[in-house]
């Protein structure tokens, strides 16, 4: 949700449920706004909020003007004062997939995960049972990095790729008509491509380089967890 229309964009998500009070609607407006101006952001985007035991994390996210630029990640507890997140890590990933069940809400908590590892004394190796402590904060990056990349999705049309590379908000876009809507090839996602660096020439034929420089969900196989 960009922050310019958030509170339009707030009352057509109500519709599933979850909601804002006014009360956080209007910090949560006005905190933004600062934000975009002290961090000199191009655009801000309020990505959501994950619902923890004891308090929420309200998540934002900051785009400079090449909209496909590495985004920074803020959260706050009460929509007024917001805190940087480090960028995600191949190394904050795999420390992080232990961690199962809810979040506390408090960024400081350290959960607690025993793991084996091997010593070596002399000649001999054993295994020694170690517990690695984990940041609610560290795992907070992580699954925010991990649902960015699976399903942060945009139009086609939204944004469009320059001559030169960076890309750009297209200020004409007016929307998807209701028979493109209904593709899923209408869709892209909103990250780095994979997908389309690995396409053939001939199958990169039909492809608008200004348009279509991001992988389709056309072809997303969804993923079954265990």
């Amino acid at each position: 949700m960009d922050a310019e229309s958030l509170l339009l964009s707030l009352e057509l998500a109500s519709g599933s449920g979850q909601g804002l009070s006014p009360d956080r609607r209007a910090s949560l407006l006005t905190s933004l706004m600062l934000v975009k101006r002290d961090y000199r952001y191009d655009r801000v985007l309020f990505w959501g909020r994950i619902l923890g035991l004891v308090a929420d994390y309200y998540i934002a996210q900051g785009l400079s003007e090449d909209q496909l630029a590495p985004r920074k990640t803020l959260y706050s507890l009460n929509c007024m004062e917001w805190s940087l997140l480090p960028p995600a890590t191949d190394e904050m990933m795999v420390q992080t997939s232990v961690v199962k069940g809810r979040f506390t809400g408090d960024p400081s908590h350290e959960y607690e995960h025993t793991e084996l590892q091997k010593v070596n004394d002399g000649e001999k190796v054993f295994e020694e049972e170690v517990v690695v402590q984990i940041k609610e904060e560290t795992r907070l990056v992580s699954i925010i990095d991990q649902i960015d990349k699976a399903v942060s999705v945009i139009p086609r049309g939204a944004l469009f790729k320059t001559p030169f590379g960076p890309v750009h908000v297209n200020r004409t876009f007016e929307g998807l008509s209701l028979s493109q809507a209904k593709k899923l090839s209408s869709y892209f996602h909103f990250r780095e491509p994979v997908e389309l660096k690995n396409k053939t020439l001939l199958e990169k034929a039909d492809l608008d380089p200004s348009l279509d420089f991001l992988d389709s969900l056309e072809h997303d196989i969804p993923k079954v967890e265990p």
